[in-house]
């Protein structure tokens, strides 16, 4: 595949690049430079998160009931027992 480089010095990165790199618009784009002077474009990793991203996961959603310890308990040891299906 071949881009072609504008009078600016700007290069646009075509739908397959960009799907395969799982970039989305705006977004930067590390280059690396290889010895032989090729080019490496490293996928895209999704952005750290942060701790409250993860409380934010944790939260209930609006009208579930509260889940004690207890019942947590009996639910993951219910899933390593293979007693859950997709829907408990």
């Amino acid at each position: 595949m071949e881009l072609t480089m504008t009078s600016k010095g700007q290069i646009t990165i075509n739908k397959t690049l960009r799907d395969g790199l799982g970039a989305k618009p705006g977004q930067k784009l590390r280059v690396e430079v290889r010895p032989d002077g090729g080019l490496v474009i490293p996928p895209v990793r999704p952005a750290t998160k942060t701790w409250d991203d993860l409380i934010g996961i944790l939260k209930p959603l609006p009208g579930t009931p509260p889940v004690s310890i207890e019942e947590m308990n009996e639910t993951i040891a219910r899933g390593w027992a293979g007693e859950l299906d997709d829907h408990d």
